[in-house]
């Protein structure tokens, strides 16, 4: 996880709790203004219209009216509130879960990185060491013919010391003497 993802993840974190508290206080003033309201309009008796005075039924019933809809705008514009909170809120959970599973594969990807390398560092080695292995087997190879050559140069050599062939005698200069003994 870099350490950019977690400031992030931590704002993101804090701001759904944010909208969390501010859903809840939302929804209980609905249940509140719904309460209200049926309680305005089943609960009060006096909200039966009488026949006797028409006139104040009437603006009785109009304010009654204006506040019927004063308190439904309230309630439209509170689930409007929500319903774009609710998407808020979707797309933050979203965010969260798209970074956190970004984390996990980089998290994946950090705890792979040494068996990589060690498979890569493996298969470039591997043509070295066969290299190696057949110069090894070619230098055991030289080695082997050149004790043999060895061998049969010195068996003749000796064999040539043995069989009596006459070496040629170079004549020496007369005018410097030779440190060289003859053989």
């Amino acid at each position: 996880m870099s350490q950019t993802d977690t400031p992030n993840i931590q704002a993101l974190s804090s701001e759904v709790s944010q909208l969390r508290q501010e859903l809840q206080l939302r929804d209980q003033l609905v249940q509140q203004l719904s309460q209200e309201l049926f309680r305005l309009v089943k609960g009060n008796t006096n909200f039966m219209p009488q026949r006797a005075e028409p006139d104040v039924d009437m603006s009785q019933l109009q304010a009654l009216r204006e506040q019927l809809q004063a308190v439904e705008q309230q309630v439209t514009f509170y689930q409007e509130q929500i319903t774009t909170r609710d998407a808020e809120i979707y797309q933050l959970r979203q965010s969260v879960q798209e970074l956190t599973d970004r984390s996990r594969m980089l998290e994946q990807v950090v705890q792979e990185l040494p068996q990589i390398y060690r498979r890569k560092f493996e298969e470039r080695m591997a043509p070295v060491r066969e290299k190696v292995a057949i110069l090894q087997r070619e230098n055991r190879q030289l080695q082997a013919e050149l004790q043999s050559v060895s061998y049969r140069l010195a068996l003749k050599t000796r064999n040539a010391s043995h069989s009596g062939i006459d070496l040629p005698n170079f004549p020496r200069p007369a005018s410097s003497p030779s440190n060289i003994s003859a053989v």
